[in-house]
């Protein structure tokens, strides 16, 4: 057992991976020593990401992205991020395109058509007086001869990587009908050296920044609604206490430390209230308590582990793992429902980690199928059976795009742990993988920088 995870309950197997250390850490009883440094977000993290995109979708755009003129100018390839993006999305096929073109200059849409293109984009990138950058582009529809216009920025050197997922996004949304999450932002734990470190980074994985470093075990990582605060679980005080960190300044504050565990924050669409998981009364229960701490209110009551706290999109229903059955399933209870719960997971004997789309419509989480934990999702309209998401065995800590479109989660693969992207349907996935450390318990943060 690695030294970052704690004593299980008896239904739950000693496992490697964090996700799973995070649910035991509910009952920990190790002591643990020495302070956590924290760090201003704003430091560079030495990890950088590669995407390496796999699987084909049943039905993708095809569209052209030309390399955008002087772009080698500047200090990041524009069209190539836009590119990775779109192909990472599952919704578009990358037609190849050489040479560059005049974002201001109406293309030949015969020639376009000939590569098979239906859409098409191009810009440049120009360095300005100031030092900044001149962004512009442009976006077509190559069936129809039509343009669908464009944006012009003027940007930093170092806003360079956001104009170009902005850039996607805004094609994404042209030609899709939804909003692109492309500029957002995640949430993950790296291990190596020793040493925790909790990071913010685009939703590629790229840029990122450090949150907060520790020689002691960070875990369970959550965004704010707003997307200014994360909330997480830090040991730094010889146990599991709750904090909400500011990623701009990064001050933070105390949610719970109260006796026993404090554990698994999870906060309300409304963004004033958090639930938890606490043993401050002897066993694992699940209590609400406001975002800036006081007194906590319990919200389950049983004789079994309830943890794993998700709000429904509404922020009337709440999903949570608990073993009353049994063997940990996932549960929904409404709040302030006077106690009613509705086991929602039947199939399989093992099911944990819940998260719940945008719209309500779809729950992802992690099954035991043999000795492998893989990720699948189940229609909450109860239009059909579960259905397995990847053909890995250590799947951990899903987690949805703000579109509900993509999820986010870590597994293993190579021998390291990676992060992975995948569409709904699985047949679109991308691997960020990390270069020198461990990547655990990603969070996929909301719209809004």
């Amino acid at each position: 057992m690695p030294d970052f995870e704690r004593p299980d309950p008896p239904w739950f197997p000693p496992l490697r991976k964090t996700l799973r250390a995070s649910l035991s850490a509910i009952f920990s009883s190790a002591v643990l020593c020495m302070a956590a440094a924290l760090l201003v977000i704003g430091t560079p993290a030495v990890a950088q990401f590669r995407v390496e995109i796999s699987g084909v979708g049943a039905t993708q755009l095809p569209i052209a992205i030309v390399k955008f003129r002087d772009e080698d100018k500047s200090a990041q390839a524009i069209s190539a991020i836009v590119r990775a993006d779109l192909e990472r999305s599952g919704a578009f096929k990358i037609i190849e395109a050489q040479g560059a073109l005049d974002e201001n200059a109406q293309p030949s849409m015969n020639d376009w058509r000939g590569k098979a293109a239906d859409a098409l984009a191009a810009g440049s990138v120009t360095r300005l007086a100031d030092g900044r950058f001149d962004v512009r582009f442009k976006l077509w529809d190559v069936v129809k001869g039509t343009d669908l216009g464009g944006q012009a920025n003027a940007v930093e050197a170092g806003d360079l990587r956001l104009a170009a997922h902005r850039i996607a996004d805004y094609i994404y949304q042209k030609l899709t009908g939804d909003k692109g999450v492309f500029s957002t932002r995640i949430a993950y734990v790296t291990k190596g050296g020793g040493r925790f470190t909790l990071r913010v980074a685009d939703a590629d994985g790229e840029g990122g920044q450090v949150a907060l470093n520790s020689p002691e075990p960070i875990i369970s990582p959550a965004w704010s609604p707003d997307g200014k605060e994360l909330a997480y679980v830090s040991f730094e005080k010889q146990k599991a206490v709750v904090y909400a960190q500011n990623v701009l300044s990064g001050q933070r504050r105390e949610i719970a430390n109260f006796k026993g565990s404090n554990s698994a924050p999870a906060w309300s669409p409304d963004g004033q209230t958090l639930a938890l998981t606490l043993s401050r009364e002897g066993g694992s229960q699940i209590y609400l308590i406001d975002r800036s701490g006081g007194s906590p209110r319990r919200l389950t009551t049983s004789q079994s582990i309830d943890t794993e706290p998700a709000f429904a999109p509404d922020g009337r229903g709440l999903y949570f793992t608990s073993d009353r059955g049994g063997g940990p399933q996932i549960y929904r209870t409404l709040i302030g429902g006077g106690g009613t719960v509705e086991r929602i997971t039947f199939s399989g004997s093992y099911n944990i980690s819940p998260a719940v789309s945008p719209d309500g419509r779809t729950l992802a989480y992690i099954s035991r199928q043999g000795n492998g934990f893989k990720l699948y999702t189940l229609d909450l309209a109860g239009g059909g059976q579960p259905q397995a998401i990847t053909d890995t065995a250590d799947d951990e800590s899903p987690s949805f795009s703000p579109n509900g479109r993509l999820l986010i989660y870590a597994t293993r693969a190579d021998r390291r742990d990676v992060l992975m992207t995948t569409t709904l349907d699985g047949k679109i996935k991308a691997r960020l993988a990390s270069t020198n450390a461990d990547v655990r318990e990603p969070v996929w943060g909301p719209y809004g920088r």
